[in-house]
């Protein structure tokens, strides 16, 4: 493979500890495999996006929040994530800080295996046109801000009404995404390559409301309905917010390109549930 023509972006967060330092000594091991390097340094919000012309890689360095972010740079270009942990828990970014040499010289063979994993598609629509439009690799969320938090949802799924929902608001999670906000909701653990979409509806003012797990191909319409006393945003992965009006609806679908993430030769998400999770069972059967 003729790696002087390839060019990596390397994306350093310097609230991770060590990142500066770190990056050095990634930076260097890629000029010494001749291929060019970029990179883009942020403390908080990253700010401008980086150009992802004749990009061919991104590296990360920092926690499972830089990989989100890079995932929504890349994955329209069909550019692989390669994301190096300097975080703490690390379900996404799952290269630690002492495999990632060997990692990336895997990469350079042409040998590191690549994990797909779908992304929403999240429209936002205001009296019948389009008002934003965003991609996420985790979730997108919608949620009552201040102290009157119970709101009105109504959700349809297919164009068939699923229900109205009163409740502090609603997940609409990706596999990826089931282990982060949705799981702290109460919501299903799923596979992180899995075709599924869950949704799951947080603190429902009706205990029969519960998490659902949908088919990949199925579009969400989530209405926002009249008569709330609150602010209500929506939240893409945490990180990109937009405020939403009543009698606005957000629609969700499958994203038309899937996030490329490279994963370490042994990945063995159970393994990382136990290990992550800190659950019973650690010795063998």
């Amino acid at each position: 493979m003729a790696f002087c023509a390839q060019r990596v972006l390397v994306l350093v967060n310097l609230d991770k500890s060590d990142a500066a330092v770190f990056s050095r000594s990634v930076i260097k091991r890629l000029t010494e495999l001749g291929i060019q390097c970029e990179v883009a340094e942020f403390s908080g919000d990253p700010g401008e996006k980086p150009s992802m012309s004749g990009i061919s890689l991104v590296v990360t360095l920092g926690g499972d929040g830089t990989v989100l972010y890079a995932a929504r740079l890349a994955s329209p270009s069909a550019i692989p994530v390669f994301p190096v942990n300097l975080g703490r828990l690390g379900f996404i970014a799952e290269i630690g800080r002492d495999d990632w040499r060997g990692s990336l010289d895997s990469w350079v063979a042409g040998a590191l295996p690549i994990s797909a994993r779908l992304m929403l598609c999240v429209e936002a629509w205001r009296d019948g046109k389009l008002a934003a439009t965003h991609i996420a690799l985790n979730d997108a969320v919608i949620s009552a801000q201040g102290i009157a938090k119970v709101i009105g949802l109504g959700v349809r799924v297919g164009g068939s009404l699923l229900g109205r929902y009163r409740s502090d608001g609603i997940i609409v999670a990706t596999p990826t995404g089931s282990t982060a906000y949705n799981l702290a909701a109460g919501g299903p653990v799923l596979h992180p390559e899995m075709e599924a979409i869950a949704i799951n509806p947080i603190c429902p003012f009706t205990l029969s409301n519960r998490p659902l797990v949908l088919g990949a191909d199925e579009t969400i319409e989530i209405h926002i309905e009249e008569g709330r006393r609150t602010t209500v945003m929506l939240t893409i992965d945490g990180q990109e917010t937009f405020s939403l009006l009543p009698d606005d609806r957000i629609r969700i679908k499958k994203a038309s390109k899937k996030a490329l993430i490279h994963r370490p030769e042994r990945f063995a998400f159970f393994e990382l549930l136990r290990t992550k999770l800190a659950w019973s069972g650690g010795s063998d059967a």
